[in-house]
């Protein structure tokens, strides 16, 4: 207990400053630069369309071989269980929270984010505990992979649900608009990834293991550059905003994580993978979220759920989230 505590605050600086420097993040930064200074940069719509349909695909085909490699008890199952309850239940708060003033398109990109999760704060949070000398269970990769899909599909049922109907035409009924979400190009691709990273012969999987781990943060780091130069694009509509996106982009994440801290208990008794929980919850999605909401729903608008989820929250979470996530884990382990 003794060394633990002095060494907090130089792990939690190492940790900011290791995101901070983080190549992907820099190329971030480097598309606002880009923006702000009226560069001709550009990358073409079809190769970020690519980009997007890729980092979708490689993100469930890991998930899915994590999955199979994890032997399968009741607590991973119930904690299995738990993420997908999550990640059902988040977006569904916060859309209703947040439509009557962000609109129904807006209002259900952010829900998507929020129930969704972030594979970079997934890393810094590994970090953390390695530096307590804890170690996660392996399954908390697959659970990571599974929370995907279902806030993408709840922010679309959402978004289909409470549209606007176009003036001569029938209200679509919620069973469509669920066989609609899961037939979806996007939420295809992570749901069919997933699957075939499960049943996939392992010697084989190896073959395209370079092309799904070693070339992803390349990808990674061309999807952020061009996110970059949409969130600089949009910066003045995300202060037009007011003040409730910065204040739901930090509230949103300490109560989700705040809750799942201390509620999770109920699903695992292990400190780390209790913490991972919250992390997850805690997160939002500037990855697949905005790779999927750029193909599912064009009028949501990027310059708003981009900088919640990774210019506040992210931020929020490496640096004040995490100690706070763990210090309720202890108090009521």
């Amino acid at each position: 207990m003794d060394i633990e505590v002095p060494a907090a605050p130089t792990m939690e600086y190492q940790i900011l400053l290791s995101n901070l420097t983080n190549p992907t993040l820099l190329f971030f930064c480097l598309g606002i630069l880009a923006s702000r200074l009226k560069s001709d940069l550009e990358i073409p719509e079809s190769t970020t369309k690519f980009i997007s349909l890729y980092l979708l695909f490689a993100i469930g085909f890991k998930g899915g071989q994590e999955l199979a490699h994890s032997e399968f008890t009741a607590e991973i199952f119930f904690t299995m269980l738990f993420g997908l309850l999550l990640a059902a239940l988040i977006p569904l708060y916060v859309f209703f929270l947040l439509k009557r003033k962000f609109g129904v398109y807006n209002a259900g990109a952010v829900a998507a984010s929020y129930g969704s999760v972030s594979a970079v704060t997934f890393v810094a949070s590994a970090a953390f505990l390695e530096s307590s000398g804890m170690v996660a269970g392996g399954h908390m990769v697959a659970m990571m992979a599974l929370m995907e899909a279902p806030a993408i599909i709840v922010g679309m049922v959402l978004i289909r649900q409470y549209e606007r109907p176009v003036e001569g035409m029938a209200q679509v009924k919620l069973g469509s608009v669920i066989r609609h979400s899961f037939t979806n190009g996007s939420v295809l691709m992570v749901l069919g990834s997933l699957v075939i990273g499960f049943i996939a012969d392992e010697k084989q999987a190896e073959g395209i293991k370079p092309f799904t781990t070693d070339i992803f943060k390349g990808f990674l780091a061309i999807f952020l550059l061009e996110m970059g130069m949409v969130t600089a694009r949009r910066l003045n509509a995300f202060i037009n905003y007011g003040w409730l996106a910065p204040l739901a982009a930090l509230l949103l994440p300490a109560v989700n994580g705040a809750l799942v801290a201390l509620f999770s208990t109920f699903v695992t008794d292990v400190t780390a993978n209790r913490f991972m929980c919250a992390v997850l919850a805690a997160s939002a999605s500037y990855i697949a979220v905005p790779a999927a909401m750029r193909l599912a729903a064009p009028k949501a608008d990027p310059g708003l759920y981009i900088p919640m989820a990774l210019g506040l929250t992210f931020p929020f979470n490496i640096t004040l989230g995490m100690p706070l996530y763990m210090a309720i884990i202890r108090l009521t382990a």
